[in-house]
């Protein structure tokens, strides 16, 4: 929902780290799984009872996920970094409902219903990538991106917020995780009336 409007703010420093990044040789597919292993890594502090630490490599992993979009605009996208990308950064949300759900028993359901709207989400987000490109349709609403992005109400930014919010007040987890489901499963139902009015035949 606010990916597109922070990308305004985010991309001009971005660009610039990312200029200097690739003329010491740093290529965006490095970014990336730096940053998923400094995802994996903040879930693995999570699990383990060290919740700042995962935090601060929750934020880390952010960075380099951003860096990782703005070095392959300097050096050239390509579509294999874009798989990565994609395949990381569900990785990594996935992985942090899971690191709570192991910290806690009691965070086991929550955790469980939220990594099933995340599943949900991701699966409405790539089938309608899918048949926008297989129609030829282009958005660069959210940078310019290896594939189709569609707007939805839980994004990136929204997804940050609420593992933000769960580190910074552990204890309630399972009402996080219960709320966001339910903003995910608002995104599949609001992706689907988009689905139905752009692939009419």
């Amino acid at each position: 929902m606010f990916d597109a409007k922070l990308r305004p703010l985010i991309d001009p420093p971005l660009s610039r780290l990312a200029r200097l990044l690739a003329g010491v040789g740093v290529t965006a597919n490095a970014l990336t799984f730096t940053g998923l292993l400094l995802g994996l890594a903040g879930a693995t502090a999570i699990a383990l009872g060290h919740v700042g630490w995962g935090l601060s490599l929750i934020l880390a992993n952010r960075i380099a996920d951003g860096l990782d979009g703005a070095v392959a605009r300097v050096r050239g996208p390509t579509d294999l970094g874009g798989y990565f990308d994609i395949v990381a950064d569900f990785a990594f949300y996935v992985s942090v409902p899971v690191g709570f759900g192991l910290l806690s028993p009691a965070n086991t359901l929550p955790a469980l219903v939220l990594v099933a709207s995340f599943v949900l989400t991701g699966v409405s987000f790539l089938a309608f990538a899918v048949i926008a490109a297989k129609r030829g349709a282009t958005t660069e609403a959210h940078g310019k991106k290896s594939f189709f992005y569609s707007t939805g109400l839980a994004e990136g930014a929204e997804t940050i917020a609420v593992f933000i919010a769960m580190c910074a007040v552990p204890a309630w987890f399972g009402v996080f995780a219960y709320a966001y489901a339910c903003l995910c499963v608002l995104t599949v139902v609001q992706r689907s009336a988009m689905a139905v009015s752009a692939f009419r035949d």
